[in-house]
C-alpha cells in the first residue's frame, strides 16, 4: 500500500515523521508525495498557535478528499490538545506519544476498519524510544534527544500537549549519532521540546552529551535547534569554547524585550541576565549568530513595551528574528487576561519586527562578504548549489556540486537573506 506523511510544526515533529516513513518502509508500505492518490495519509498535526490549528483541519481534510477510500492519520499536538475533537476525515487519531507503534496501530485499523483513538495519559509516558538511521533528501540530520517541558510560561500550549520533560537515554543518544555518521551525515541537529533540559531526568546533562558526542570521528558540526537562556550553564559554555565541532549558531528565544511583559508571561529571567548571558557567548565566539524567536501583541503589551523590544532587538544585534504574533491558547494562564490586543495593532507591530528582522539580517550577513567560508552542500536548484555555512548563513552557488559536501566558498554579496558565493579554487584561478 501507498502512503505519505504531511508534517506540520517544528524539527521535533519533523523527527518524529522521519521515523515514522522508515517504520513504514521496513514493513513493505511505499512511500509516495502527499498530491499523489494514497491509502494511507499520515498528518503530523501543530498545535502552538491558531493558525497551526487550522493549518491542521485543512490538511486532514484535503486528504480525505483527494482519496476518500483513504485511511487518514491524525497524530500529535493538535490531536493530544483536543482529546475530543472529532472529525469524519479522521480514521485513526494518536497523541504525541505512541507515534512508533503507527505499523501496529495501522495493522489493527485494517483488521477491523473502525475509526480508533489512541491517546494515552501523558502524566505517566516515558521518552519514546526511536532511532533513525537516516534522513533521506537531508544533507542534515536531526536525532531527538528530549521531549517534554516543564516551563509552563502564561501563553504556551506545549506543556499540556507534549507531558513532563524526559531524556532519551546517553548511550542511545551517542549510538544514533554515530549510526548517522556512519551513514554519510557529517552534521547532526539535536532537537527536543526543551533541549537545554536534556539529561536532567536520568542523571546526565546536555554539556555532557556534547562533550562525547565531539568525540565521534567523522562528525563535522553538532547543531543546537534551539536552547533557553536559562540552560547555558557555565558547563555549556566551556563546551562551546573548547569544541570547534558546535557550529557557530546558537537559537535562544527572547520572546519580548520589555521586562514587563517577560514578567507577564512568566519567563524566568529579566533582560540584564539574558544580555549577560548573550555577551559571554560572544566573548567566547565573537562572529557567531545568536537567532531568537519574539512573540507580538502580548496581553498588556504597550507601545513602550513594544519600542523596548525593537529596541533590545537592536542592542543585542540578532542575526535573524523569527516574530509571532501572540496566540490565545485555551488551558493557558493568558488566555484569560485583560488588555487582550488587537489584530490590527498586532500586524502593525509584525510588520515592523521583520522590517528591523531584514535590517539585522543583512547587516549580519554582510560582515562576511570577502571571507572564505565553509558550507556543507545541501541542494543544487535551478543553477545553483545551495547550503549553508556553520553559522547558518544561507549561500548559493552558480555551479552544480555535489550535495553533503562541505566546499570552502569566497562570499561576494548579499542579497534578499541569501549570500553569493564562489568556489575558492575558481576564484583563485581567476585572480
Amino acid at each position: 500500500m501507498k502512503f505519505s506523511v504531511y508534517t506540520l510544526g517544528c524539527k521535533v515533529n519533523a523527527y518524529e515523521s522521519e521515523y515514522v516513513i522508515e517504520q513504514m518502509q521496513k514493513n513493505g508500505y511505499i512511500k509516495a508525495d502527499f498530491n499523489d492518490i494514497c491509502d494511507i495519509y499520515i498528518i503530523n498535526t501543530c498545535t502552538v498557535t491558531n493558525t497551526s490549528d487550522i493549518k491542521s483541519r485543512k490538511i486532514i481534510r484535503q486528504a480525505k478528499r483527494r482519496n476518500p477510500n483513504a485511511c487518514v492519520v491524525a497524530m500529535g499536538c493538535f490531536i493530544e490538545a483536543n482529546p475530543n475533537y472529532k472529525d469524519e476525515a479522521i480514521d485513526l487519531y494518536i497523541g504525541t506519544v505512541g507515534k512508533g507503534n503507527i505499523v501496529e496501530l495501522l495493522d489493527d485499523y485494517f483488521k477491523k476498519k473502525e475509526v480508533r483513538k489512541e491517546i494515552p495519559a501523558l502524566e505517566s509516558t516515558s521518552f519514546d524510544k526511536m532511532q533513525l538511521n537516516s534522513f533521506l533528501g537531508h544533507a542534515r540530520a536531526f536525532v531527538k534527544i528530549e521531549d517534554g517541558c516543564e516551563n509552563f510560561c502564561s501563553y504556551c500550549i506545549i506543556p499540556f500537549v507534549r507531558g513532563k520533560c524526559r531524556s532519551k537515554k546517553l548511550e542511545d543518544v551517542i549510538n544514533e549519532v554515530k549510526t548517522l555518521v556512519a551513514n554519510g551525515y557529517q552534521e547532526i541537529v539535536l532537537t527536543g521540546i526543551n533541549t537545554g533540559r536534556y539529561g536532567l531526568d536520568i542523571g546526565t546533562s546536555l554539556a555532557i552529551l556534547l562533550q562525547e558526542l565531539t568525540k565521534i570521528e567523522g562528525l563535522k558540526r553538532l547543531r543546537i535547534s534551539s536552547i533557553e537562556v536559562t540552560e547555558l550553564t557555565d558547563e555549556f559554555m566551556k563546551v562551546l569554547k573548547e569544541s570547534s565541532i558546535i557550529v557557530d549558531h546558537l537559537h535562544i528565544p527572547l520572546q519580548a524585550g520589555s521586562d514587563h511583559i517577560l514578567t507577564l508571561m512568566e519567563r524566568r529571567y529579566n533582560l540584564e541576565e539574558y544580555k549577560n548571558v548573550i555577551k559571554k557567548i560572544r566573548m567566547i565566539r565573537p562572529n557567531i549568530s545568536i537567532t531568537t524567536d519574539i512573540i507580538v501583541g502580548f496581553p498588556g503589551e504597550t507601545e513602550e513595551d513594544f519600542q523596548d523590544t525593537l529596541k533590545t532587538a537592536r542592542e543585542l544585534a540578532f542575526a535573524k528574528l523569527h516574530v509571532f504574533p501572540y496566540s490565545a491558547r485555551k488551558n493557558t494562564k493568558a488566555v484569560d487576561f485583560t488588555n487582550q490586543i488587537d489584530q490590527c495593532t498586532k500586524k502593525e507591530r509584525v510588520t515592523s519586527l521583520l522590517k528591523l528582522d531584514r535590517a539585522l539580517q543583512e547587516e549580519y550577513a554582510k560582515k562576511f562578504i570577502g571571507q572564505e567560508v565553509e558550507v556543507l552542500i545541501e541542494e543544487y536548484k535551478n543553477g545553483y548549489s545551495i547550503g549553508h555555512t556553520s553559522n547558518y548563513l544561507k549561500v548559493k552557488i552558480k555551479q552544480e556540486l555535489e550535495p553533503n559536501t562541505f566546499i570552502s566558498v569566497h562570499l561576494v554579496d548579499y542579497a534578499n537573506g541569501v549570500c553569493t558565493g564562489k568556489v575558492k579554487e575558481l576564484v583563485e584561478c581567476h585572480s
